[in-house]
């Protein structure tokens, strides 16, 4: 059985409509481009030809991939639990006692994940350390640099 993948609802819409897009739109797109390059000529040497059956494989494994996760989807409600924790999809601010730098993610799926964005992986070892933590607390983080303590400064 496969793992489940935990989304927002929201996200679960996107990747509903990313699929949507994909089968309609993009198929039809690379049917049309084969169609075209079928027309130039011998296809053992038609470069053309071959690119669009590369693009129609990378595009029916993307689909695939797709449905799979909305198979495995998981949707779970997201932000800041009732009691002011962070769980997945809250956005936590936190500041590292070391430098005195502030930054805020949002804690998201690793499939979502996008640190230069804002969105931090649950499962990331940052993400993982804030996950169940409130303001106030500090988090221990292990890397390469040394130990890494970050406040927790906000939830929401």
């Amino acid at each position: 059985m496969a793992e489940s993948t935990l989304m927002t609802a929201e996200g679960l819409e996107e990747l509903r409509d990313e699929l949507h897009r994909l089968e309609t739109e993009e198929r039809a797109r690379v049917v049309e481009q084969i169609k075209t390059a079928r027309e130039w000529g011998d296809l053992k040497e038609n470069a053309e030809y071959h690119a669009a059956k590369d693009a129609q494989s990378r595009l029916e494994t993307r689909i695939l991939r797709l449905r799979e996760k909305l198979l495995n989807a998981e949707v779970v409600e997201a932000g800041a639990s009732s009691d002011g924790m962070a769980r997945f999809g809250a956005t936590v601010t936190f500041e590292d006692e070391r430098s005195g730098r502030s930054q805020s993610f949002r804690l998201v799926a690793s499939h979502d994940a996008n640190p230069s964005a804002g969105a931090l992986s649950v499962e990331s070892p940052i993400g993982a350390a804030l996950n169940g933590r409130g303001v106030g607390q500090v988090v221990e983080i292990n890397t390469p640099k040394g130990v890494r303590r970050l406040r927790i400064t906000a939830v929401s």
